[in-house]
């Protein structure tokens, strides 16, 4: 059946049907971006381009099955099979796999997720005598982090004065070198190795240029330089690329997101064409005007201005509540007003703030409330201390020589191989240049060590290398891994370790769900042998490095912040603590500190907490609140003490004719017709029930 493209606007049509030379879709907040790209997806199928040939790169798991989703439903699932619909990371590992002779790791590779690379990072403060109390390691991996994105190697960071950077200058070196030891890879390493692999290698470049010939990426705002060059390098043979993106949602700069991407495009691909999409299917003329107001303040942008056909709606809601307890019990209490008398669900309302600190307030006064919510950006089910224990066994077993999980286990649950001993092991280590698990297995060379952990050690190792053949030949995998951990212990140490019964039972009830987990894995892989764990821990660790939260069950309001907030959309939107120093950040106004201003070349940019609030204001689609508070207590105010707070200045960048203001301190008339209208309303109720 053909592709029907009757239910597109004309720029949608346009961006599905220029398949050919490079494309820039400026797809505006609630445009219907993934439409086009689901849609031109299946147009390239019509026209008889080989599922093969197309690439589809999105940044979470969550857009790139729900990509996936929408184009089954276009062509079938049968042809949909062989599209490489992934996130930039999965997309590396499907490559450097592929090509892990050529990139030096013919025996394969282990990925390091988050709190493996602080592993890294603690050992090399070790290496070179520093204490890591005194310097914070997710800090200095941050700012490694950071480097790679801008794909500079450790010779090229560049000197400067702040503790911080003179550490990571010392001890990124260290890091890649460990990382290299351990033949690990960390997220970074994905994208960054590849394109490496692509720069040095003819080869290897010509064999995936050939193989991907049409080339699409989503939130394209959102890539960084290391991600602009892998698809320079995919797309440079036929240069059939196609991005979407909107750079107005550029919001993630301080993780190393470049605007200048997509603002650069052009420049970047000559010849581009470019089509922008601006009709707005999500909210109302009202919300618009304000997102378009507050976004035209931009200096450097590709302009558009987003509209709709929706009728008017309601005018914005500008509340000035005195303190952060007001100003919650506001938003509490005016959701349980809209459920009763607008026939809103909990589950249509949600409160998007700048910094978690701001949700404990809210979080009290929805429970005051009695109005159930969730909130986005809690501790993820494999990110839960009795699974990575789990994870790190299964991880030492399958690669010995990935040190961070022998660290993490070699004495847990406790079994007498103490913080001297597991000392004088890494010293002979360092001193015979061998790896830590065959200095284990040769622990009778090393001196100073007593029969008492010797033992241990011994059957420590006896241990892991009885369960390598379980889980790499043809037994059950969740069975073999089960059996590991109740050998090993875990069962019983989170039976004994824990504050209380009920405590264990959700512990022990998280073992067992990892077991049922890896067991529906194996169930649905293809794979045989040992390609079966490692493919599932490759999965768990791509998976774990999304920015995706599950979808709330039941009805529930969500608290989010607005960064978490981006890719989603409710009927009624709060978007509180709009305040100097909260939006615009401190961070952003002072970014030498509280007494230096920004001059001359720093001079103060405040384009991406502008973009923020933009993001913020365009998740609503029916009602929108602003609030803030006319004093605060916080770090920037100097304690706990309430100071006086000014008005973010973006608020005076919306005309005042979209707003209705509201001071919580000041009794208005238009409250008591509110009170007056809702008692006949209950009381025309309780006439009916009589009658």
């Amino acid at each position: 059946m053909p592709l029907q493209l009757d239910d597109l606007n004309r720029p949608q049509r346009e961006a599905v049907t220029t398949v050919d030379g490079p494309l820039l879709v400026l797809a505006g907040a609630g445009s219907g971006k993934t439409r086009v790209i689901t849609y031109r997806v299946a147009h390239l199928l019509e026209r008889g381009v080989p599922e093969e040939a197309i690439l589809a790169v999105s940044f979470t798991n969550k857009a790139a099955n729900e990509m996936r989703e929408r184009v089954e439903v276009l062509v079938g699932a049968a042809g949909a099979k062989k599209l490489t619909l992934s996130t930039f990371h999965a997309l590396g590992l499907m490559i450097l796999k592929r090509e892990r002779a050529a990139l030096g790791f013919p025996t394969g590779f282990t990925i390091y997720d988050t709190a493996d690379q602080l592993g890294v990072v603690r050992e090399c403060l070790r290496e070179v005598k520093l204490d890591d109390r005194r310097f914070d390691p997710k800090a200095i991996l941050f700012r490694i982090s950071r480097a790679k994105n801008a794909f500079l190697a450790p010779d090229e960071l560049p000197e400067s004065e702040h503790d911080y950077d003179a550490i990571t200058r010392s001890l990124y070196p260290r890091y890649q070198a460990a990382m290299r030891g351990f033949h690990a890879l960390d997220f970074d390493d994905l994208i960054i190795e590849t394109v490496r692999l692509l720069d040095r290698d003819e080869a290897v470049r010509a064999r995936w240029q050939e193989r991907f010939r049409y080339v699409m990426v989503d939130e394209y705002q959102d890539t960084n330089r290391t991600q602009l060059m892998l698809v320079r390098h995919l797309a440079a043979l036929h240069n059939n690329l196609c991005v979407v993106g909107d750079d107005d949602q550029s919001i993630y700069g301080w993780r190393g997101a470049e605007s200048g991407n997509i603002l650069d495009f052009e420049k970047h691909f000559p010849g581009a064409r470019r089509i922008t999409l601006e009709e707005n299917y999500r909210s109302t003329p009202m919300i618009l005007d304000a997102a378009n107001a507050l976004i035209a303040h931009n200096p450097r942008r590709h302009p558009k201005r987003l509209f709709t056909t929706r009728p008017s709606g309601d005018k914005l809601q500008l509340v000035v509540a005195p303190d952060p307890d007001h100003e919650a019990r506001f938003v509490a209490e005016e959701i349980d007003l809209l459920r009763e008398r607008r026939g809103f669900k909990a589950r249509d309302c949600a409160i998007l703030y700048r910094s978690n600190i701001q949700s404990r307030q809210f979080e009290e006064a929805l429970r005051a409330q009695r109005i159930p919510y969730r909130m986005i950006g809690g501790q993820a089910f494999y990110e839960r201390k009795e699974v990575k224990d789990a994870i790190a066994y299964l991880k030492a077993v399958l690669h010995p020589r990935d040190e961070i999980a022998l660290r993490r286990i070699i004495n847990y649950p406790a079994r007498g191989i103490g913080d001297t001993t597991l000392e004088r092991l890494g010293e002979r280590a360092v001193q015979r240049k061998m790896l830590l698990w065959d200095v284990l297995r040769h622990v009778d060379l090393v001196d100073g060590i007593g029969p008492r952990p010797r033992e241990a050690i011994a059957n420590f190792v006896t241990l892991l290398d009885g369960y390598r053949a379980a889980l790499s030949g043809g037994r059950n995998l969740a069975d073999a891994a089960r059996g590991l951990c109740e050998a090993a212990g875990l069962p019983e140490d989170l039976r004994a370790g824990a504050v209380s019964p009920l405590a264990a039972q959700r512990r022990l009830e998280n073992l067992s769900g990892f077991f049922l987990a890896l067991d529906a894995w194996e169930k649905r892989s293809e794979d045989s042998g040992a390609g079966r764990l490692v493919n599932y821990l490759h999965m768990l660790t791509l998976s774990t490095s999304d920015d995706d939260d599950s979808d709330g069950a039941g009805d529930q309001a969500t608290l989010v912040t607005l960064h978490g907030a981006k890719g989603l959309e409710f009927p009624v939107v709060f978007l509180v603590g709009l305040e100097e120093e909260l939006l615009p950040h401190r961070r952003t106004l002072y970014p030498h500190g509280p007494d230096v201003v920004a001059t001359g070349a720093d001079a103060l940019d405040l384009s991406e907490d502008r973009r923020l609030l933009y993001v913020g204001i365009t998740r609503a689609r029916e009602r929108l609140y602003l609030t803030r508070c006319r004093e605060r207590a916080g770090p920037a105010r100097g304690g706990s003490r309430g100071a006086p707070r000014s008005p973010s200045r973006f608020l005076a960048e919306i005309p005042k004719a979209l707003c209705e203001e509201r001071d919580l301190e000041v009794a208005t008339p238009g409250d008591a017709a509110d009170e007056e209208a809702f008692a006949r309303e209950m009381l025309a109720r309780l006439r009916k029930i009589v009658e």
